[in-house]
């Protein structure tokens, strides 16, 4: 059922459409090399196929996942013995990034060269997969997901261009097509796989076919369709979109969004103490001193659910993952401890004031180390008003801006009250402006 032009080839319009250059180029025969970046059975190797077939070029494949340099050698004789005699090939590479360095290297100059069109094919996003060597040299192209609608057109295809399904007079019910393509999530090899298992089903089931036809109904799809299981690839893009989604929902403080998130990454067969562990993330980065308990309940959920394990841990992170989401925000704590970093590598050059040293031995104490330091809690309210713990050069600086949301709200109150004495301070370690 592999098409073989792209008449034949259903989905991709975005890249494939008639008005656009890859189109062009593929049915002018000047293709040129590229990276196919998508997830699995939306026509990457079929469409490679197709360009081999529009340049009229010798049709190379590889596996990245078995593939080694001998065998990207032996590629690279074939395709030049091919030019030899007068013929381009085209060098598919499935699964490409699984390549490491040494690999893709040993490419490059046969790609540069035009000893053959180079087409790599990932599920992997080729900005992280691929060294910039390669990337240069190949322009990128994203495929999607089918539509129901392609996913529809696929298996209608099928049913009339495939020799046995069309000898078993097969046909399918609407409302069986609608189950059939929704559990394919977007797979065209998926669906395919699934109309031969089910038609497979019917004739066995219903005996041998007759001109009447053989029809897949509900009856077939109870035996045959597979639940719908969640996609989850743990090293893949679709693994971190899951994250991110989690993550933005518990931040934009929608608990619904978040818990549905959990589960979509529980259900699937992630690791629940992965969710565990970007909630300490967020504790600190979303919601820091806004609610400091936010820490203390994603901690609580970690320890839970390695005390008693994953059934009631997952509630546990579920609890937390509430919590958190429902929590006031403020990324005060993560902007403050960035610019301070960034600060302290900035002004590294500049002295620990000697108000601020220790002064453990008596030279160091002549040398003026420690002198005048204020214990704060000799001070009234245990504050030294108009202190400065930094270097004069920068003892204006003020890192941590307190929202008013959540316990910072007191904070923000505190820090200004603290402010005002200072202002009204006789003993002012600087003068501030």
């Amino acid at each position: 059922m592999r098409p073989t032009s792209l008449q034949q080839y259903i989905g991709q319009s975005h890249i494939l459409g008639p008005d656009q250059p890859l189109y062009r180029a593929i049915t002018s025969g000047q293709c040129h090399s590229l990276i196919l970046w998508g997830p699995p059975g939306v026509g990457k190797t079929t469409l490679a196929h197709i360009i081999a077939h529009h340049c009229d070029a010798e049709f190379i494949t590889l596996s990245a996942v078995t593939a080694g340099v001998k065998d990207i050698r032996d590629a690279v004789e074939q395709a030049q013995l091919s030019l030899q005699q007068g013929r381009r090939s085209l060098l598919f590479v499935d699964e490409v990034h699984r390549f490491n360095k040494s690999q893709q290297d040993a490419l490059l100059p046969y790609v540069e060269n035009g000893t053959f069109i180079f087409i790599g094919a990932t599920t992997e996003n080729p900005s992280f997969a691929l060294n910039n060597a390669v990337l240069s040299r190949a322009r990128v192209y994203t495929l999607k997901k089918l539509s129901l609608d392609e996913l529809k057109s696929v298996v209608n295809q099928a049913l009339t261009q495939d020799d046995e399904l069309i000898n078993a007079h097969i046909s399918i019910a609407d409302d069986s097509l609608e189950q059939l393509c929704q559990g394919a999530s977007g797979d065209a090899r998926s669906v395919l796989n699934l109309l031969e298992l089910a038609a497979t089903y019917a004739i066995s089931a219903k005996g041998t076919a007759t001109t009447k036809g053989v029809a897949i109904d509900q009856e077939v799809m109870q035996q045959v369709a597979p639940q719908m299981v969640a996609r989850y690839d743990k090293g893949g893009d679709h693994y971190y979109d899951l994250i991110s989604a989690f993550h933005k929902s518990v931040r934009g403080s929608s608990p619904d969004g978040a818990l549905y998130w959990y589960c979509r990454i529980i259900t699937a067969g992630g690791d629940p103490l992965y969710v565990a562990r970007r909630l300490l993330a967020i504790a600190t980065e979303d919601i820091g001193t806004a609610d400091p308990k936010a820490m203390e309940v994603a901690l609580n959920a970690w320890d839970i659910y390695h005390r008693v394990g994953p059934c009631e841990g997952e509630r546990a992170i579920a609890e937390a993952t509430i919590y958190l989401a429902s929590a006031p925000k403020s990324n005060a704590v993560y902007t403050a401890f960035k610019e301070a970093k960034r600060h302290a590598i900035a002004t590294a050059d500049l002295d620990v004031p000697l108000h601020l040293r220790n002064a453990p031995t008596a030279l160091m104490k002549e040398q003026g180390f420690g002198a005048d330091y204020r214990y704060a809690h000799d001070e009234l309210g245990a504050y030294a008003a108009g202190e400065s713990f930094f270097p004069p050069e920068i003892a204006q600086t003020q890192y941590y801006h307190p929202s008013d949301r959540g316990l910072e709200k007191r904070i923000a109150d505190k820090l200004q009250y603290l402010k005002e004495r200072d202002q009204q301070s006789p003993r002012k370690r600087y003068e501030r402006d």
